[in-house]
């Protein structure tokens, strides 16, 4: 196999692994908002029942959740290894950026929601029109590291045979023995993937950021 076409094997499992992070990623987003809301003002008993899944769900290894997930589960529902691995670095990453969010919105002055309710807000208007747009913008730089994190977990479906960089990547190691190639170029399309998402995120947080006080 000629440079080019080594090259070009692997950097197509670039497709893969974006398909994985644009599940995974605005999910984990999705519910992790959710929780977090549900974590800072829905009482103390749900609160404690989102500490305790954020609890659970940080303390598992991603390739153990995917592995329940596909092995277990799959047998039941029929999940294919690409949604298998994209589900389940969701539910991890969901549970990040419930921390993540739920610090954000505590940043938020507690004032801003007695505020919004002295005007005639109900407690879910304020959230959606007061607190939350205040807490994505803050909630940027923390989870531009999260983006990060799951780009470079995205590798571990690799193990369920879905072809992304990695697995594409050992193949070629396989069959041509030259590992230190293979590898790194896998490492440097990584490495590039997470380059441009922070670069970014940096952007868009300068874009939105909350000017302070003079």
């Amino acid at each position: 196999m000629d440079i080019g076409k080594f090259l070009q094997y692997i950097a197509s499992g670039t497709a893969y692994t974006l398909g994985v992070v644009f599940v995974a990623l605005p999910a984990g987003l999705i519910f992790g908002v959710i929780f977090a809301i549900i974590f800072v003002y829905g009482g103390k008993l749900l609160g404690r029942f989102m500490q305790f899944y954020s609890t659970v769900m940080r303390g598992i290894p991603p390739i153990v959740l995917l592995f329940i997930l596909y092995f277990i589960i799959s047998g039941n529902i029929n999940l294919s290894p690409f949604w298998a691995g994209s589900i389940s670095l969701g539910i991890i990453s969901s549970a990040y950026q419930m921390e993540i969010v739920r610090g954000a919105i505590q940043s938020v002055s507690g004032g801003q929601m007695m505020a919004a309710r002295a005007i005639g807000m109900s407690k879910m208007q304020a959230i959606r029109y007061i607190i939350l747009p205040q807490t994505l913008r803050l909630a940027i730089p923390p989870w531009s590291n999260e983006a990060a994190i799951v780009i470079k977990d995205s590798s571990l479906v690799y193990a369920l045979g879905v072809p992304e960089i990695l697995r594409r990547a050992q193949l070629i190691s396989a069959s041509t023995q030259q590992p230190f190639l293979a590898y790194i170029t896998a490492a440097v399309i990584y490495f590039l993937l997470v380059f441009i998402t922070n670069r970014l995120l940096d952007r868009l947080e300068n874009r939105l950021r909350i000017p302070s006080n003079p």
